[in-house]
C-alpha cells in the first residue's frame, strides 16, 4: 500500500492522497473553519481528497461550524462514515466519477446535527453503483441535500428531523433502486427522480409537517411532463 498524508502549517487543514488496498483512514477536526481536501489545494482553491483502491474505510468527523469536506473516491467496497455537528458546513463527495473501478458494494453513513449545511454527493457518476447502501440521519433545519446515484440495485434511506430542509435526489441506471424518506418538520421541499431504464424503482415517503413542496418523478423510459 502506498499512502501519503500531509498536514500543512495552517490550523485545521488536512490534505490527503491515498492509493492502494485495505486502507483505513480516520480524520477528526474540532472547531470552526476546518478543511479536509486534496494535496493540490492552494489558498482560496480546495481540490478533492483523493482515495484510490479497493476495500477502503474512511471515517470523517468534523465538529464545528463553516467546515469543508471535499473528496473523490475511486474503488470498490468502500465503507464511509461521515459525521458533521455544526452549522453552515459544506460536504462534497464523488464516487468513482471516471468509472475506474466501478464503485460497487459500498456502504455510506452520513450523520448530521446542525442547520444551514450543504451536502452534494454523486455516487457512480459514470459507473454503476452496485449494491450501494446509503443512509442519511439528519437533525436540524435549513439544510440542502443534493445527491445522485447511478443505480445497480442500490438502496438509500433518509431520516430528517427539522424545518425547511431541501432534498434533491436523482437515481439513474439500469438495475433499479430503493429510496425511503422519513421526514418530520415544516416547510420541506422534496424533488425526487427515479429514472432506472426499463427496470423497477421503489419509493416510500413518510412526511409529517405543514407547508412545503413535493415533486416525484418515476420514469423507466418515457418523457416526463415535470412537476
Amino acid at each position: 500500500m502506498l499512502s501519503a498524508l500531509q498536514t500543512f502549517a495552517a490550523d485545521n487543514e488536512i490534505y490527503v492522497q491515498q492509493s492502494g488496498v485495505n486502507a483505513n483512514i480516520d480524520l477528526e477536526q474540532l472547531g470552526s473553519g476546518n478543511i479536509i481536501g486534496g494535496l493540490l489545494s492552494e489558498a482560496g482553491s480546495v481540490t478533492a481528497l483523493d482515495l484510490d483502491g479497493l476495500n477502503l474505510t474512511l471515517d470523517i468527523n468534523q465538529i464545528g461550524n463553516t467546515n469543508l469536506f471535499k473528496g473523490d473516491i475511486w474503488g470498490d467496497t468502500l465503507t464511509g462514515f461521515f459525521e458533521f455537528d455544526g452549522d453552515s458546513n459544506t460536504f462534497k463527495l464523488q464516487g468513482d466519477p471516471t468509472n475506474t473501478y466501478g464503485i460497487d458494494s459500498s456502504n455510506y453513513n452520513v450523520d448530521v446535527t446542525g442547520s444551514t449545511n450543504t451536502f452534494d454527493l454523486e455516487h457512480g457518476t459514470s459507473a454503476l453503483a452496485g449494491t450501494l447502501d446509503l443512509d442519511w440521519i439528519v437533525s436540524g433545519s435549513g439544510n440542502d441535500f443534493d445527491f445522485a446515484i447511478n443505480y445497480d440495485g442500490a438502496t438509500s434511506y433518509v431520516d430528517i428531523d427539522g424545518d425547511d430542509n431541501n432534498v434533491n435526489f436523482t437515481g439513474s441506471g439500469y438495475a433499479g433502486g430503493y429510496f425511503y424518506l422519513d421526514q418530520t418538520g415544516d416547510g420541506r421541499t422534496f424533488n425526487i427522480q427515479q429514472l432506472s431504464t426499463q427496470d423497477n424503482d421503489w419509493l416510500k415517503i413518510l412526511s409529517t409537517g405543514d407547508n412545503g413542496t413535493v415533486c416525484v418523478i418515476q420514469n423507466d423510459q418515457g418523457s416526463s411532463t415535470g412537476c
